[in-house]
C-alpha cells in the first residue's frame, strides 16, 4: 500500500537506488546483511526498505517458482483480442484471469491485441483447455492466438541513479 508521499525520481538519492539494487539482487537480505554489503548502519537500511516499500516503490519478496519443475512444462503466451472494449468488459476480464489457476501474468496493451497472458500447463491438451474453459468462455472475446514458448529469460535492468 503507497503512503500519502510519493517518492519521485528526484526524491530518490544514491542509497535508495543501492538499496534497490542490492534488493533487487538478492531480495531475502536481512537489514544487518544490507547495512554490511552497503557499508551502512543497519538502523539506516531498516528505514530505507520500509520508506521505498511504504512509498510502493518496492514492494515485498516473492516467491520465485520454476513451473518446468513442478510438472507444468509448456509455456504459452496467449494474445486475446476483445470485440468490446468496454471499462467494466475490461475490467471483468482481467479480474478473471488474474485469479485463474496457471496464469502468470495479464498484460493489458494498445494495438491490434486486447491482453496478453503468459501460462504454465503441464501439456498441449492443458493449454486447449485452459483457452476453450477461460477465455472463451468470455462474451467480449472475438479471438484468441496462442504462442508456445521455447525460452525466456527475465531480463536484470535496475535503473541507475541520475
Amino acid at each position: 500500500m503507497s503512503s500519502s508521499r510519493q517518492l519521485t525520481p528526484e526524491t530518490l538519492d544514491g542509497l535508495d537506488h543501492a538499496v534497490i539494487a542490492a534488493l533487487s539482487a538478492a531480495p531475502e537480505l536481512t537489514n544487518k546483511a544490507l547495512a554490511s554489503r552497503l557499508s551502512v548502519a543497519e538502523s539506516t537500511c531498516a528505514y530505507r526498505r520500509r520508506r521505498l516499500r511504504n512509498a510502493g516503490t518496492i514492494g515485498p519478496p516473492r516467491l520465485d517458482l520454476d513451473h518446468a519443475q513442478l510438472g507444468y512444462t509448456l509455456q504459452a503466451v496467449i494474445t486475446v483480442y476483445m470485440s468490446s472494449h468496454s471499462r467494466e468488459a475490461v475490467d471483468q476480464f482481467l479480474d478473471s484471469m488474474v485469479s485463474t489457476a496457471h496464469v502468470l501474468q495479464v498484460v493489458h496493451l494498445t494495438g491490434r491485441a486486447d491482453f496478453m497472458l503468459t501460462v504454465a500447463v503441464r501439456s498441449a491438451e492443458e493449454l486447449k483447455n485452459f483457452v476453450l474453459d477461460h477465455i472463451t468462455v468470455h462474451p467480449a472475446i472475438r479471438n484468441t492466438e496462442t504462442h508456445i514458448v521455447f525460452d525466456s529469460r527475465r531480463g536484470t535492468w535496475i535503473p541507475e541513479a541520475p
